[in-house]
């Protein structure tokens, strides 16, 4: 009998534990910092869309290049209508045309003109006169082409009586430009490249007696150029869903992105989930994300709702010249709508500030759920659902052109009289066909290679295992906000749980015809190179992390560039190409030193990560050439660029020095694993003698120097974290605690500049150079400025990890996948 009391006792207990565990696994870990910009639809660098204000509602969503990719949601309770997601864009009229209505004309320079270029009364004699826009050949409206790296403009205007009317400036741009309005500076964007950018014209900076003179100069630092601009007022249509929501909170996890609102008298909670899961590549590849929503009443009273969704032909286009054709359709379990270019230019566009025109977007939803699905005008498709609730089906042709007056795929529910808890989901995709040119071959996203292909299939695999994948992420969201808040305290987990979406979405994940994995990146707003090796190096921790497979898929690419006799130097290349084109180098400079200890570093981080070196064993040759022109070149470095490339070249570089001690230490590292032990002892003895070396060299008191050449200089050495990571302990511990005191003396409110030459850093190299603390509290101090920036920049974009420590002001780069840096700290155990 006391046995099996015992026994009831114990199943009661392991009972009560496994409640208590469903409990605890129920709750999802949620963080509320205010966002720079905050992910919605992130699958890849073609599709990624984000919402830009603190509202859901406050601005249109963007795609991270800032071009509108429009998502509108509208609640319609008891007859009224409140808007909850997006903004319509309300057609403005063109005052003073820009290029891509009306070619306009202009004088331009090359060379930079005398003081006063921009002023009405500046003589441009020996300018050039062109007719706008002015560009690369290969961008739109471009009618002269631009091809220098500076240009300037001055465009005269006569100004019509536009009465009491709102004027506003739209002005293209790639990529630093300043714009003028008679001598008065309305303008300076700093080093980015934006896509008609909306901004409010102060009506008395223009002369009344009606001529103006507009002048401009744009820098091109890398990739396309453009310049175009033209002066616009608002025109006769009105919004429709004027009445907004009232926002009550919006909460981020590593995987999803929560909205809470109130409609009147019910509540809408609305989730967006991407599920990328590192350790499930084949959902991780999924072109596919869920928007879940959720309606009660907020009084008890049951209330009569109607749902409304919309996405517009801006997701599948690269701008708004190019014709689309919209379809509905259904398979299986699935109904849909899909858009796409009429042309289908299969990966024939490469560039940085581009977005994809080829393939399909698609707007779905259970065939199950009584969700309308249908095709209708901009406006015509909100004012019926305004006076009823519901659209007229397909109210225009399948094929239409993207104007002003554009089509939109809308998808409407009924929700009938809503008291209790009423819910459901749509989904939305992008079918690409084809992902990436890899030397030559075109490539399928990984999903479609380890299946059939069809996207119909995809969709309803996603619509059938939509719970579970919810599940999966919650499971996954919660593990990644308890391991870096343990590691870091919660300002740190706030920035990795933002870092994260981030990250992958920059990449694409396929495989070469051999079946190895690639994960590609794409320099989002850096120069659009594709697979770059110090790209890759600043991203890594979240893959080595969360799977190591993936940042093998990102080295794949520079091992096979070497290894095919395609590149034929004896150090590694920066890239494979600009992206989605993988065919070979296309950036002008290379970073010997940079990219040789980069891919050393990492292929021992591997190494570390997976218990083995069997990865290192197959590159073995090419690991030895790289090793041994840091032995050669590597202590004291020629003048060359590092990662930092935007800082310019320069020589003696003492961070760039560690990475290629590091490089060398890693080399031995593998070889030790790999049972060469000679060979490992001398790689090994060269890596401490040039520590020793370096010690010596770069010795200023206090601190170590930027430069070996250059005292009462210093930087961040963040390179010297593997020396800790990986325990090869090749240089004493004061040295980077002598680093971190002085550190911390040179910091501003925002952060730690990247040297004593700007006060502009990065933030994923102050996340690596806190790393080097000894102690949670010190670490801390360098996290708690950086978490300032994300929380308080003015600059509503994706994250940026170039900025300025004394504002929070975006310097440049945005969406980019280096801040999966941000988890280094957890490399530690």
């Amino acid at each position: 009998m006391k046995n099996v009391f015992g026994l009831v006792l114990i199943i009661a207990l392991v009972f009560q534990a496994c409640n208590q565990n469903e409990k605890v696994e129920s709750v999802h870990h949620w963080v509320t910092m205010r966002a720079p910009a905050y992910p919605l639809i992130t699958i890849d660098p073609y599709t990624s869309v984000w919402s830009a204000s603190d509202n859901l509602f406050d601005t249109p969503t963007r795609h991270w290049t800032n071009k509108t990719h429009s998502l509108i949601g509208a609640a319609r309770v008891d007859g009224t209508v409140y808007r909850f997601m997006g903004k319509e864009e309300v057609p403005l009229e063109p005052v003073i045309m820009m290029a891509k209505e009306e070619p306009w004309q202009g004088v331009y320079t090359n060379t930079k003109p005398a003081a006063g270029w921009e002023q009405p009364i500046y003589k441009s004699n020996g300018w050039k006169t062109g007719t706008a826009a002015f560009g690369s050949s290969d961008m739109h409206a471009v009618n002269t082409e631009w091809n220098t790296r500076d240009i300037w403009v001055r465009r005269e205007i006569t100004m019509p009586d536009t009465g009491d009317d709102e004027l506003f400036l739209i002005y293209s741009h790639d990529d630093n430009f300043e714009l003028y309005l008679n001598g008065k500076e309305i303008v300076n964007t700093g080093n980015r490249a934006r896509m008609e950018v909306i901004l409010p014209l102060d009506k008395s900076l223009l002369d009344p007696s009606g001529k103006n003179v507009i002048a401009a100069h744009c820098t091109n630092n890398i990739g396309k150029a453009y310049v175009d601009f033209g002066i616009y007022k608002v025109g006769k249509q009105k919004e429709v869903f004027a009445t907004a929501a009232i926002q009550k909170s919006v909460k981020l996890s590593a995987t999803q992105t929560q909205y809470e609102f109130t409609c009147g008298p019910v509540n809408l909670n609305l989730k967006f989930t991407s599920p990328l899961l590192p350790q499930n590549l084949d959902v991780l590849s999924r072109p596919v994300n869920y928007v879940d929503y959720e309606v009660t009443a907020a009084d008890g009273k049951a209330h009569e709702v109607e749902l409304y969704f919309e996405m517009t032909p801006q997701w599948a286009v690269n701008d708004a010249s190019e014709e689309v054709e919209i379809s509905s359709g259904a398979a299986g379990a699935i109904q849909y709508l899909k858009v796409g270019t009429t042309v289908q230019p299969v990966l024939q566009r490469a560039g940085d500030n581009v977005r994809i025109n080829w393939g399909h977007a698609y707007l779905a939803a259970s065939a199950s759920s009584p969700a309308q699905l249908a095709i209708g005008d901009y406006f015509k498709s909100k004012e019926a659902f305004v006076a009823s609730g519901t659209i007229p089906e397909n109210t225009t042709p399948a094929k239409a052109k993207f104007t002003q007056q554009r089509a939109v795929l809308t998808h409407t529910q009924s929700l009938g009289k809503v008291n209790e808890k009423t819910a459901g989901y749509l989904l939305i995709g992008y079918d690409d066909v084809e992902s990436i040119q890899y030397f030559g071959d075109n490539l399928k996203a990984w999903w479609a290679q380890n299946s059939d292909g069809n996207i119909h299939t995809m969709l309803q695999n996603a619509d059938a295992d939509h719970a579970k994948i919810l599940d999966e992420c919650v499971k996954l969201d919660n593990r990644i906000y308890e391991e870096t808040r343990k590691a870091g305290g919660t300002q740190y987990a706030e920035l990795c749980v933002l870092a994260f979406r981030q990250s992958i979405a920059a990449h694409k994940l396929t495989k070469d015809k051999q079946g190895n994995i690639l994960f590609l990146s794409k320099e989002n707003f850096s120069n659009g190179s594709i697979g770059t090796v110090d790209v890759t190096y600043p991203s890594a921790p979240l893959y080595l992390q969360y799977n190591p497979e993936l940042l093998k898929g990102m080295l794949n690419p520079i091992f096979y560039y070497s290894e095919s006799g395609k590149w034929t130097k004896p150090f590694a290349a920066h890239d494979v190409g600009t992206y989605p084109k993988a065919n070979g180098q296309t950036y002008g400079d290379d970073m010997p030193v940079e990219e040789c200890g980069n891919m050393l570093i990492l292929t021992a981080a591997i190494a570390k990560a997976e218990g083995n070196a069997s990865y290192a064993k197959a590159h073995w040759e090419t690991l030895t050439t790289w090793a041994d022109y840091l032995i050669k070149n590597g202590l004291d470095p020629e003048n060359q660029l590092c990662t930092d490339d935007f800082a310019g070249h320069f020589a003696h570089n003492t961070n760039l020095s560690i990475k290629a001690i590091m490089g060398i230490a890693s080399y031995g590292m593998l070889a030790e694993k790999l049972g060469k032990m000679e060979l490992a002892a001398k790689y090994k003895d060269e890596a401490a003698r040039m520590a020793s070396e370096w010690m010596k060299m770069a010795d200023d008191g206090d601190h170590y120097r930027l430069t070996f050449d250059q005292p009462n200089t210093w930087s961040q050495k963040y390179n010297l974290v593997w020396d800790k990571l990986l325990h090869f302990n090749l240089f004493p511990a004061d040295v980077a605690q002598k680093e971190i005191a002085y550190y911390l003396t040179k910091q501003n409110e925002f952060g730690l500049p990247l040297d004593n030459r700007k006060t502009y850093t990065k933030s994923d190299w102050i996340v690596w150079t806190a790393t080097l603390a000894n102690d949670t509290t010190t670490f801390q101090k360098f996290i708690s400025p950086l978490h300032g920036y994300v929380s308080q920049t003015p600059d509503r974009v994706p994250m940026g990890d170039w900025y300025e420590t004394v504002n929070a002001k975006q310097v440049g780069f945005q969406a980019r996948s280096v801040v999966g840096g941000y988890f280094i700290k957890l490399l530690e155990d």
